[in-house]
Protein backbone atom coordinates (compact mmCIF):
# COMPACT_ATOMS: atom_id res chain seq x y z
CA UNK A 1 0.00 0.00 0.00
CA UNK A 2 2.82 2.43 0.92
CA UNK A 3 4.60 1.60 -2.34
CA UNK A 4 1.44 2.50 -4.30
CA UNK A 5 1.22 5.91 -2.51
CA UNK A 6 4.88 6.68 -3.21
CA UNK A 7 4.51 5.67 -6.87
CA UNK A 8 1.37 7.82 -7.20
CA UNK A 9 3.08 10.78 -5.51
CA UNK A 10 6.09 10.44 -7.81
CA UNK A 11 3.79 10.41 -10.85
CA UNK A 12 2.08 13.62 -9.68
CA UNK A 13 5.43 15.30 -9.00
CA UNK A 14 6.70 14.24 -12.42
CA UNK A 15 3.67 15.79 -14.12
CA UNK A 16 4.13 19.00 -12.12
CA UNK A 17 7.78 19.23 -13.14
CA UNK A 18 6.89 18.68 -16.79
CA UNK A 19 4.29 21.45 -16.53
CA UNK A 20 6.77 23.83 -14.91
CA UNK A 21 9.37 23.15 -17.58
CA UNK A 22 6.96 24.48 -20.18
CA UNK A 23 6.29 27.70 -18.25
CA UNK A 24 8.12 30.90 -19.02
CA UNK A 25 8.91 30.02 -22.61
CA UNK A 26 5.91 31.92 -23.92
CA UNK A 27 5.17 32.31 -27.58
CA UNK A 28 7.84 34.99 -28.12
CA UNK A 29 10.02 34.00 -31.03
CA UNK A 30 11.43 37.50 -31.52
CA UNK A 31 15.20 37.64 -30.84
CA UNK A 32 16.70 40.55 -28.89
CA UNK A 33 17.86 43.51 -31.01
CA UNK A 34 21.23 43.05 -32.73
CA UNK A 35 24.24 45.18 -31.80
CA UNK A 36 25.81 47.57 -34.29
CA UNK A 37 25.11 50.97 -35.84
CA UNK A 38 21.49 50.00 -36.51
CA UNK A 39 20.76 48.98 -32.90
CA UNK A 40 17.87 50.92 -31.28
CA UNK A 41 20.16 52.66 -28.77
CA UNK A 42 23.53 52.57 -30.58
CA UNK A 43 25.80 55.33 -29.20
CA UNK A 44 26.65 58.34 -31.39
CA UNK A 45 30.29 57.35 -31.01
CA UNK A 46 29.40 54.37 -33.22
CA UNK A 47 26.89 55.99 -35.58
CA UNK A 48 28.68 59.28 -36.36
CA UNK A 49 30.77 59.33 -39.55
CA UNK A 50 34.53 58.91 -39.18
CA UNK A 51 36.69 62.00 -39.57
CA UNK A 52 40.03 61.91 -41.44
CA UNK A 53 42.71 60.25 -39.32
CA UNK A 54 40.23 58.60 -36.95
CA UNK A 55 40.22 54.93 -36.04
CA UNK A 56 36.98 53.20 -35.08
CA UNK A 57 36.75 49.76 -33.48
CA UNK A 58 33.59 47.96 -32.46
CA UNK A 59 32.55 44.47 -31.39
CA UNK A 60 29.64 42.64 -29.81
CA UNK A 61 31.77 40.87 -27.19
CA UNK A 62 35.13 40.94 -25.48
CA UNK A 63 37.90 39.91 -25.32
CA UNK A 64 38.76 41.40 -28.69
CA UNK A 65 42.00 42.71 -30.20
CA UNK A 66 42.20 45.05 -33.21
CA UNK A 67 45.11 46.14 -35.35
CA UNK A 68 47.92 46.81 -35.43
CA UNK A 69 47.30 50.41 -36.46
CA UNK A 70 49.88 53.15 -37.09
CA UNK A 71 49.56 55.95 -34.51
CA UNK A 72 51.64 59.11 -34.35
CA UNK A 73 50.86 62.11 -32.18
CA UNK A 74 48.20 62.95 -29.63
CA UNK A 75 44.80 61.20 -29.72
CA UNK A 76 41.56 61.64 -27.84
CA UNK A 77 40.39 58.10 -27.07
CA UNK A 78 36.72 57.51 -26.26
CA UNK A 79 34.69 54.42 -25.56
CA UNK A 80 31.00 53.64 -25.22
CA UNK A 81 29.23 50.42 -24.42
CA UNK A 82 25.53 49.74 -24.82
CA UNK A 83 22.87 47.09 -24.31
CA UNK A 84 20.70 46.87 -27.46
CA UNK A 85 17.93 45.23 -25.41
CA UNK A 86 17.96 47.81 -22.58
CA UNK A 87 18.51 51.52 -23.28
CA UNK A 88 18.51 52.27 -19.53
CA UNK A 89 21.19 49.76 -18.48
CA UNK A 90 23.13 50.94 -15.40
CA UNK A 91 26.73 50.15 -16.39
CA UNK A 92 28.07 51.22 -13.00
CA UNK A 93 26.76 47.90 -11.65
CA UNK A 94 28.18 45.80 -14.50
CA UNK A 95 31.57 44.28 -15.35
CA UNK A 96 34.44 46.78 -15.65
CA UNK A 97 35.30 47.72 -19.25
CA UNK A 98 39.08 47.34 -19.71
CA UNK A 99 41.08 48.42 -22.76
CA UNK A 100 44.73 49.19 -23.51
CA UNK A 101 47.14 49.85 -26.36
CA UNK A 102 49.84 47.21 -26.92
CA UNK A 103 52.94 48.38 -28.80
CA UNK A 104 53.95 46.26 -31.78
CA UNK A 105 56.70 48.60 -33.03
CA UNK A 106 57.92 52.10 -32.31
CA UNK A 107 58.89 54.28 -29.36
CA UNK A 108 57.30 54.45 -25.96
CA UNK A 109 55.93 52.08 -23.35
CA UNK A 110 55.02 48.50 -24.22
CA UNK A 111 51.44 48.96 -22.94
CA UNK A 112 49.31 52.06 -22.42
CA UNK A 113 46.22 51.58 -20.25
CA UNK A 114 43.16 53.31 -21.75
CA UNK A 115 40.12 52.39 -19.66
CA UNK A 116 39.22 50.45 -16.55
CA UNK A 117 35.72 51.72 -15.83
CA UNK A 118 32.30 50.32 -14.96
CA UNK A 119 30.60 53.05 -16.99
CA UNK A 120 28.52 53.64 -20.12
CA UNK A 121 31.32 55.74 -21.64
CA UNK A 122 34.66 57.39 -20.97
CA UNK A 123 37.55 59.25 -22.55
CA UNK A 124 41.26 59.84 -22.17
CA UNK A 125 44.18 61.27 -24.18
CA UNK A 126 47.38 59.55 -25.24
CA UNK A 127 50.53 60.57 -27.09
CA UNK A 128 51.99 57.73 -29.15
CA UNK A 129 54.47 57.02 -31.93
CA UNK A 130 54.40 53.55 -33.40
CA UNK A 131 52.28 50.59 -34.37
CA UNK A 132 49.77 49.46 -31.73
CA UNK A 133 47.07 46.88 -31.16
CA UNK A 134 43.90 47.95 -29.36
CA UNK A 135 43.13 45.27 -26.78
CA UNK A 136 39.78 45.03 -24.98
CA UNK A 137 40.17 42.40 -22.28
CA UNK A 138 36.94 42.82 -20.27
CA UNK A 139 33.40 44.03 -20.86
CA UNK A 140 30.10 42.21 -21.15
CA UNK A 141 28.34 44.37 -23.73
CA UNK A 142 28.76 45.59 -27.30
CA UNK A 143 31.27 48.45 -27.41
CA UNK A 144 32.92 51.03 -29.61
CA UNK A 145 36.33 52.73 -29.26
CA UNK A 146 37.18 55.82 -31.32
CA UNK A 147 40.67 57.36 -31.57
CA UNK A 148 40.59 60.93 -32.87
CA UNK A 149 43.72 63.02 -33.61
CA UNK A 150 43.80 65.80 -30.99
Amino acid sequence: MALRRITGLMAVLGLLLIGLAGCGGGDSTEPPPAAGPGAPNAPRLLTNAKSPGEFLFQADLSPETFGPVPLKGRYKVRFAQYAPEDAHMDFSTQTVFMAKLIKVAGKGPKEIPLFQDAARSGQTQVTVDGSYKVDVSFGDFPFVIRLTPA
